[in-house]
């Protein structure tokens, strides 16, 4: 199976809240342009975009996934190729949002006829406006009991604005969806059962709003195209082919959004989709790529990225510069590997796009990123889980390879030996629930770290961090977790329980205190010594640690002197009286003794450590807690209850605005013991209406009477 001119090629982005029907939509366009037999089903786990165990258990969307197709749409556009990116629409799993955002041409909002726009539709609009990916609305569900076509187009415009262009009309609605009016020729187009439509009759009851709404449409365009303005004041009207191209260029600049509907589960509007996809979205060469290099400066072969010359400009700017790749089919081979995936049946399956030149099997690339050499071993593309062998991906396309080692998710490859790139960083994603890892048995200790590592090269939204002899896995949400942790037993192998993380308390010492150390062992041979007087006293917040040597007249020998402050750092990371590692203290070595032949670094090491435990002893110390900053994003009707929570917990809100929507965001600085349970408790009390994100920010007192 060879790959096609990339010309006609386009990747989708099916983005929507979770629910809103994108998984159901890939399977009726597979199956309506025959790229599969029947269209599965998410309530039987039988849909090609959701085939992981994981996704099947659950009903839903976890992970991108990729499917391939062809369609032709009627007119001169000739064969048209998609790849499907059908994303996840529960917030734990923004990252894949992210991913297929960065490598698409176009992004599909999926919005539910029934639920309308929600907090994930909200999200999405604003993710691909960010990513600067042009944007096509489709009102799915249309034949659920309820679907309310026109609310929902209202909600949509009062929450995105009226660049938002209906080109259909559903007719009829519920279980009486049968057909649609095309906005822009004025048809109606009645569905039979097997996804098909024929012309019909404009139905009496749709016939004045139809019309009304093409003329709106019709003005809208022509405004946009000064030659067809001047004909259409004159009396002639532009064609509907005409007023698509005028279209298509609006929607690649983001001027304008087709509004289209259909359901994915009985058909009717599916094939229309295909057609206004392939029709008003930009191909794969009409999409600049955004790099960042690091390393040479442009050399005199060397040409900018996007002139046009043979060459992607990937070292034509000093490190740290970011730069635009023209998709050159004639350029040197740039490769994005945006995911990867541990199959375990194949091993790592990397998800790639070919950003200029042309991949080929047997090709050996650089990776620019990380600096590992890889030999492509074969090329295809994805449907699903099945694999469909191609002879080559060209610039603009989407595939995959298996056994790239060396290159996870977010690298580049080139074929030039040297230098370093990495592709456009994504936005970040801050953690937002932890939990503790404790393997099962001695083999699976021995396994966590790397199967830890590959989980994280698959999904860098994912944070592995190690306090004290604990592991603590981080995430967006309670199921992204839950996921990692059962994907780790499941591709890797490593079974682990899991509990609630612990808050990383501090401890700093309460005053001043000045202390000795000593060390006097005499056991035969050489023995040990080793006396250092410490005035240890404590630090602003946020101080750290600091030693200062006062040493006159060589009472400590200057060669002791370093092991001295590498034994206070022992003592204090080996935690205070409470148990806690100490933090923000300054360690003043003023005098001491030594011996000609029983000191050595090891003993004035131990003193310096007995040293400073006294001081913390004779001082006491104070309980620190680490602090975060909460950002909450909600409705403005549920501030109120938002700002009533947060005070329970400790909080201290120090902002309340309105957002750019009209929603409400609230900042408050909430102690990290208050917040274990926060992501879930917040989506119960808003009904999965609220953005939330955690930054950690700083240490503060535990204040008496607070659980620590």
């Amino acid at each position: 199976m060879n790959s096609v001119p990339t010309s006609t090629h386009r990747t989708v982005a099916l983005v929507g809240a979770a629910g809103a029907g994108k998984t159901t939509l890939a399977e009726a366009l597979l199956h309506r342009a025959g790229a599969i037999p029947r269209a599965g089903s998410v309530e039987q786990g039988t849909t090609v975009c959701d085939h992981e165990p994981e996704e099947i258990a659950r009903g839903t969307t976890l992970g991108l996934s990729l499917a391939h197709l062809t369609w032709s749409p009627p007119g001169d556009i000739g064969e048209c190729t998609l790849t499907l990116a059908d994303t996840p629409g529960r917030s734990d799993f923004v990252g894949s949002v992210d991913v297929a955002l960065a490598v698409s041409d176009v992004a599909v909002v999926v919005v539910s006829a029934v639920d309308g726009v929600t907090a994930g539709t909200r999200f999405v609009w604003t993710a691909a406006g960010a990513a600067g990916v042009p944007r096509i609305v489709v009102i799915t569900q249309e034949d659920k009991a309820r679907a309310d076509f026109h609310r929902v187009l209202g909600e949509l415009r009062a929450a995105f604005g009226e660049q938002l262009w209906p080109l259909e009309l559903p007719l009829g609605e519920e279980q009486d969806f049968h057909g649609i009016a095309d906005v822009l020729s004025e048809q109606a187009l009645e569905y039979d059962a097997d996804g098909s439509h024929h012309e019909a009759p404009m139905p009496a009851d749709a016939e004045a709003e139809e019309h009304r709404m093409h003329l709106d449409v019709t003005e809208e365009i022509v405004s946009h195209d000064d030659e067809q303005l001047e004909a259409y004041l004159e009396g002639n009207e532009p064609s509907p082919a005409e007023l698509e191209r005028t279209l298509a260029r609006e929607v690649a600049s983001g001027g304008a959004v087709p509004v289209v509907v259909c359901s994915g589960l009985t058909g009717t509007g599916v094939d229309r989709v295909l057609d206004l996809i392939c029709e008003l979205s930009p191909s794969s060469l009409e999409r600049e790529a955004r790099i960042v290099v690091g390393g040479a400066g442009k050399s005199k072969n060397d040409t900018d990225a996007g002139t046009g010359g043979g060459g992607t400009g990937a070292a034509s700017t000093v490190g740290g510069a970011e730069l635009r790749v023209a998709p050159n089919p004639d350029g040197e081979p740039l490769v994005h590997v945006f995911r990867t995936v541990a199959d375990p049946f194949v091993g790592q399956v990397s998800m790639l796009k070919v950003l200029s030149g042309v991949l080929r099997p047997s090709d050996r690339l650089h990776n620019a990123t990380t600096g590992a050499d890889e030999r492509i071993h074969g090329l295809f593309q994805l449907r699903g889980a099945e694999h469909l062998q191609v002879g080559a991906l060209r610039a603009g396309e989407v595939g995959a390879v298996a056994k790239l080692t060396g290159s996870p998710s977010g690298t580049l490859l080139w074929s030039r030996p040297t230098g370093t790139a990495r592709p456009a960083p994504l936005p970040t994603r801050p953690a937002v629930f932890a939990v503790s890892l404790t393997p099962a048995t001695q083999s699976d200790d021995e396994k966590m770290s790397t199967a830890l590592g590959r989980l994280v090269a698959e999904d860098p939204t994912l944070i592995i961090d190690r306090a004290a002899d604990q592991t603590i896995l981080r995430g967006l949400g309670d199921m992204h977790v839950e996921v990692a942790v059962e994907r780790l037993a499941r591709v890797f192998g490593v079974h682990v329980t899991t509990a609630p993380a612990p808050v990383a308390y501090r401890e700093t010492i309460a005053g001043s205190a000045d202390v000795e150390g000593k060390l006097k062992k005499q056991s035969g041979g050489h023995g040990q010594f080793a006396v250092v007087q410490l005035r240890v006293s404590p630090l602003p917040p946020g101080g750290g640690f600091e030693f200062v040597d006062k040493v006159v007249g060589g009472s400590v020998p200057r060669t002791y002197i370093p092991a001295v402050e590498k034994g206070a750092r022992d003592a204090l990371a080996g935690g205070g009286p409470q148990g806690h590692p100490v933090v923000d203290v300054r360690v003043e070595l003023y005098d001491g003794k030594s011996h000609s032949v029983d000191s050595s670094e090891m003993a004035f090491r131990t003193a310096a450590s007995i040293g400073v435990k006294a001081a913390l002893a004779e001082a006491g110390t104070v309980m620190l807690e680490p602090v975060s900053i909460v950002t909450v994003t909600v409705p403005a009707e549920l501030q109120g209850t938002v700002l009533t929570d947060l005070s329970g917990r400790r909080g201290r809100v120090s902002a309340t605005e309105t957002a750019d929507d009209g929603r409400a965001r609230v900042v408050a600085s909430v102690p990290e013991a208050e917040l274990a349970r926060y992501v879930l408790d917040l989506r119960s009390m808003t009904g999965g209406q609220a953005e939330l994100t955690i930054t950690p920010d700083r240490y503060m007192k535990v204040p008496n009477g607070a659980r620590a």
